[in-house]
């Protein structure tokens, strides 16, 4: 791997960390983004910069297990039923993205660089693949992977991803080598089945309890130590019948979801993703061939600029035709403009199948790593398009935060509910994610503290293990389900309190364990009713009388829906039509006079007004 083979282990990675803990910071600085200074860390150790490293085939295999875990911590943050309501984008966006991109950015090899057609079919689609892990790593920095231009960069991500397998068999079809040493069609075919039916059972019915044992072990690292070995495992053997790796591990982190552990398994294995992260976009800046940029820098700025244009252009006007905002459309067509790692393993595959000549592929290493390189600074240009204020940026710093109260989200909900407590004397922590809420807060006199409290090493530093009440008062409803999820996983003891956006949220919330929930409308409703009552005339006895006739009734529909977990049920309950009254509301101030015949019995008006 480096220069010399009788350099220590140690040393290679002393020259790692050194040049990490550098350039990312230094690009941090100047606002480049830290996988740029990856990128300019591996460019600058590797064979084509200082010459610490010779090779970095080597570094990039043991990196692309910083994908692999990358993949399986997404999965952990989805479940079927959300892949399920994904799938219009994951399936109709994603698959038109790789197949009109791929036609599209076929024509510049085939018309350019005269290249045969083969090839440049396997070139044009290779390049419509983006980077998973450089997309979800910007939109981890930047806190945007639950917006939604992260989740439609997702989708399209995720069918990319699935896509290299079609793209590898079409390779074999492609090829002129013969090759029929190999397994037959069908016998690939099935052992892929094979083994995506092998994750899926032992993930589904196998894992959970599975680490259920060990942790009741009591022993951390083991737990550590178990994670990575599921996600190698689904790795191998999804790279052993000729899968995508990453699959393997993603379809592992999807079935281990729904686990009452997903969270401690994020945790533990996060500083794992980060750090192997890391290394992949190293090893990416060390497959940079200066040499080749300058020998045909006209072809590559040329591809550079085509394949930009073409995928931003095709991604934002397929949104736009799915009726997405403009907004959402550019933001997303503007994070996918880049080759993806999944080039390098099919135009590697093409060389070998004689597809491709490997000077071609060698071109086409170095336009994914120029692309990927330049991402950050097109993603940077959206807000000049869209003329939104972006927020400043703060740091997390929670000293001091020792309340017995740990309120999430300092928004209309979070301050009221934040003045009771305080009255009472209450030690409150409060945090909230948005920047400008913190500085308006901070000008009133209050102490709110900067972090997004969906994630687990927050709440932690914010003093979650010892509060004792949490109080979830965020407006987004999915970022409240799992912030109740991170609690009583991770926080057993402490009872949660929710605010919940409407009746099936709370039915949802009651499921999964939250001590209190209140619909953030319901008591303002009740509150504005009763004045309207007393708007009425009523007297106060009787508002009250009906204000508790509706509570109860709401009560009792609530239960009846907990049963059956359907909004629809106990309808009953509710006045559809006013309900019989024997007097009026108010006295009447003047006699009526009936338009129509006095109806039967006694008292009644006659035709001209006057009582019988």
């Amino acid at each position: 791997m480096s220069a010399s083979p009788e350099t220590p282990v140690y040393v290679e990675a002393l020259i790692f960390l050194g040049a990490a803990v550098v350039a990312v910071p230094l690009f941090r600085k100047l606002r480049l983004g830290s996988i740029l200074g990856y990128l300019a860390a591996g460019l600058v150790i590797g064979p084509f910069g200082l010459g610490l490293f010779s090779d970095s085939t080597s570094v990039m295999h043991v990196a692309e297990l910083g994908v692999v875990l990358f993949l399986f911590i997404i999965g952990l943050e989805l479940n079927l039923s959300r892949l399920w309501a994904m799938r219009r984008d994951i399936f109709v966006l994603g698959t038109a993205q790789v197949v009109l991109c791929g036609l599209l950015t076929m024509l510049y090899p085939l018309l350019v660089a005269n290249r045969p057609w083969q090839a440049a079919l396997i070139a044009g689609l290779g390049l419509a693949l983006s980077s998973t892990a450089l997309v979800m790593q910007m939109l981890g920095e930047r806190g945007e992977v639950q917006h939604p231009h992260g989740q439609k960069a997702f989708a399209i991500l995720l069918l990319q991803d699935l896509a290299i397998v079609p793209l590898l068999a079409l390779v074999a079809l492609l090829s002129p080598v013969d090759s029929t040493g190999g397994d037959p069609l069908w016998l690939s075919a099935a052992k892929m089945l094979g083994a995506v039916a092998v994750v899926i059972v032992t993930g589904r019915y196998l894992l959970s309890p599975f680490f259920r044992v060990l942790a009741n072990a009591g022993a951390h690292e083991v737990m550590t130590a178990a994670a990575l070995l599921v996600v190698i495992a689904a790795a191998t053997l999804m790279t052993y019948v000729g899968l995508s790796s990453a699959l393997g591990a993603f379809l592992a982190g999807v079935l281990l979801a729904e686990s009452s552990y997903r969270h401690e398994l994020e945790a533990d294995l996060e500083p794992f993703r980060g750090l192997l992260l890391g290394l992949f976009f190293i090893s990416v800046g060390m497959t940079v061939d200066v040499r080749a940029i300058v020998d045909h820098w006209r072809l590559l700025l040329g591809a550079v600029v085509t394949l930009t244009l073409i995928k931003t252009s095709v991604v934002y006007g397929l949104m736009r035709l799915l009726r997405n905002p403009h907004d959402v459309s550019l933001r997303t067509a503007l994070l996918l403009p880049q080759g993806g790692e999944f080039g390098f393993v099919l135009f590697s595959t093409a060389v070998a199948a004689g597809v491709m000549q490997q000077e071609q592929a060698t071109l086409l290493v170095v336009l994914v790593t120029l692309t990927m390189a330049l991402t950050p600074l097109i993603a940077a240009l959206a807000p000049r398009f869209i003329r939104t204020r972006t927020a400043p940026e703060r740091k997390e710093d929670f000293a001091g935060a020792r309340g017995s109260v740990l309120i999430i989200g300092f928004g209309r909900f979070g301050q009221i509910v934040s003045q009771l407590l305080l009255a009472e004397g209450v030690d409150v922590t409060t945090i909230d994610i948005d920047v400008e809420m913190i500085e308006a807060a901070e000008r009133f006199g209050f102490k709110v503290y900067y972090g997004d409290g969906t994630r687990l090493d927050v709440l932690r530093a914010a003093g979650a293990e010892r509060a004792r009440l949490i109080c979830v008062c965020v407006e987004r409803q999915d970022a409240a389900t799992h912030i109740l999820e991170l609690c009583r996983t991770t926080f057993p003891l402490t009872e949660v309190y929710v605010r919940a956006y409407d009746r099936g949220h709370a039915l949802e919330l009651m499921e999964r364990g939250a001590h209190f929930q209140l619909r953030e409308t319901f008591e303002s409703a009740i509150a504005f009713g009763r004045a309207a009552l007393v708007g009425m005339g009523l007297p106060p006895e009787r508002v009250a009388e009906v204000e508790e006739d509706i509570r109860q009734r709401d009560r009792e529909r609530f239960a009846i829906q907990q049963q059956g977990r359907d909004v629809r049920a106990g309808n009953d309950k509710l006045y559809t039509r006013p309900a019989p009254r024997p007097e009026p509301f108010i006295p009447p101030q003047r006699q009526a006079v009936s338009l129509n015949l006095a109806p039967t019995g006694e008292g009644g008006p006659t035709k001209d007004g006057k009582k019988e």
